[in-house]
């Protein structure tokens, strides 16, 4: 049990493993990766959003199963697309498989690193643990497979006697039918031993851009955004995820691949770009004058104000909002953040907060450890009357301290979920029971009398009670999903501050 329970961590990228030079295996949990089953729901509905229902289920099987071959995905996705479908068509394996190449082609899933192959003559034992190895050059490169036919429906049970009774015929007549699926024969696939994973970092670098855009948009306009897409979107697949700039890129070739229904000029992207230079954020840099000036963005945020990006739920945009420490905590936080240093008093006059309100306050928050206190001596003797103390904000400490909560939100939300599902799980079952039987009679061509017969056994308060727990989890469910927005753009803060080699 213990050598299947780790085989399946593996194989879900949960555990690593490595080979004790005394002889031993040793195994460690990857708590990043146990993470990010977080925002799985997150993979999955950008790849629908960019690539449409082919890529969203495809994304979700190799989630689902860790790694998949590719035909045995596209298999899998098509019979499950031809199953939803109303109009009772089946799904092209070709249309799934263009969704996979897709897919590769941005990286946004990768081959597995595989055993490399032993050359012949090498004597002697095997070592401990395989070294999984993959060329860069064929991490993204899809093989070349003859998948043809479409996704198989699952049929009614008239359709299954009858479709027995036609293989018995054939098995009698001598004849053979051609099997559905390109692995369901006896042979191996043509991708035997090629298996595909979800690429995380490339979903990250998709949602880090998304976060840039919008708070381009947010500090300037519509258009200073929609150029830095263009810029991003130009330098998505050749920028290494750990880079600190995109690749530099010309005015004439951000121009040229603006989209079609953008009518601006030349001369006015010039005058775009250049704004975007001189902001002190420096969103944008220029890194030549060849080709009427090279660009670069900057996706490093460690020199970014955090604020950009995000709202933190201490300083509301509205005054009146209720927050953890008040509106005017907010005012004092919002003035550190601008000032960086000031004395108590400095605090008091800018804020136009009474002395006694201003000092709780920043008490308060230095307690939370949101604001910070630097000494500054005026004599070796560290006298309190010859020191100057100033108030300051420590952002990456803030959004350590932010990032804390925020998973011990998401704790506290799944507990809830738990809750609401044991103490509904007698109503949750009689629901599930109605609705299989209803399925069954539908299939089989029941009256509507009959099926309005079993739909009465949930009374109404029944149903009035399963309303409300619906939208309790829904409730739930879309409040992770905002903390973990909130959880993404703080560790991309950190992790930008992390001083590299």
């Amino acid at each position: 049990q213990v050598k299947k329970a780790l085989c399946v961590l593996i194989q879900h990228h949960l555990v690593r493993y490595e080979a004790h030079p005394r002889g031993p295996v040793e195994y460690e949990a990857r708590s990043g990766r146990v993470l990010r089953l977080l925002r799985y729901p997150r993979y999955i509905y950008t790849a629908k959003t960019l690539y449409g229902d082919p890529a969203e289920l495809l994304v979700e099987e190799l989630l689902l199963h860790g790694h998949l071959a590719m035909s045995r995905a596209v298999a899998r996705v098509a019979e499950r697309l031809s199953d939803s479908r109303e109009d009772g068509k089946s799904m092209d394996y070709s249309e799934v498989s263009n969704a996979f190449v897709r897919l590769a082609d941005t990286h946004f899933i990768q081959r597995c690193p595989m055993v490399p192959e032993t050359p012949p003559g090498t004597e002697g034992p095997p070592p401990a643990v395989p070294t999984l190895t993959i060329a860069d050059r064929d991490m993204y490169v899809v093989p070349r497979l003859s998948l043809g036919g479409k996704g198989k429906r699952r049929r009614s049970c008239d359709e299954e006697e009858e479709g027995e009774h036609k293989a018995k015929r054939q098995k009698q007549e001598g004849g053979s039918s051609e099997p559905l699926f390109p692995h369901s024969s006896s042979l191996p696939p043509q991708d035997d031993g090629i298996y595909w994973q979800v690429n995380l970092d490339r979903f990250h670098q998709h949602f880090r851009d998304q976060a840039l855009v919008s708070a381009v948009s947010s500090r300037m306009d519509q258009t200073s955004s929609e150029v830095v897409r263009t810029m991003l979107r130009m330098s998505e697949v050749t920028t290494a995820s750990g880079a600190s700039h995109t690749q530099p890129l010309s005015s004439n070739e951000i121009f040229r691949s603006l989209p079609a229904g953008y009518n601006i000029g030349k001369q006015v992207l010039d005058q775009y770009l250049a704004l975007l230079a001189d902001d002190p954020l420096e969103f944008v840099g220029k890194s030549g004058d060849s080709g009427g000036g090279t660009y670069t963005v900057s996706i490093l945020w460690a020199h970014l104000e955090l604020p950009s990006f995000l709202d933190p739920p201490w300083i509301p945009p509205d005054p009146a909002a209720p927050t953890r420490f008040g509106s005017r905590c907010a005012r004092i936080f919002r003035l550190l953040l601008r000032k960086k240093h000031l004395e108590q008093k400095q605090v008091e006059d800018f804020a136009m907060i009474p002395a006694k309100e201003a000092k709780d306050m920043l008490y308060r928050m230095l307690s939370e450890n949101l604001v910070s206190l630097q000494e500054i001596p005026k004599t070796p003797d560290h006298a309190p009357s010859r020191t100057f103390y100033l108030y300051t904000v420590n952002v990456v400490a803030a959004a350590r301290m932010l990032l804390h909560r925020c998973y011990k939100s998401v704790a506290n939300l799944m507990e809830r979920r738990q809750h609401e599902t044991r103490e509904n799980k007698r109503l949750l079952e009689k629901s599930q029971r109605v609705e299989a039987i209803l399925a069954s009679m539908q299939a089989t061509g029941a009256e509507a009398s009959q099926l309005r017969e079993v739909e009465e056994m949930i009374t109404g308060p029944e149903r009035l009670q399963l309303e409300s727990l619906k939208r309790s989890v829904s409730k739930i469910d879309a409040s992770e999903n905002q903390v973990d927005e909130t959880i993404f753009i703080l560790e991309s803060f950190i992790e930008s501050t992390v001083k590299r080699p």
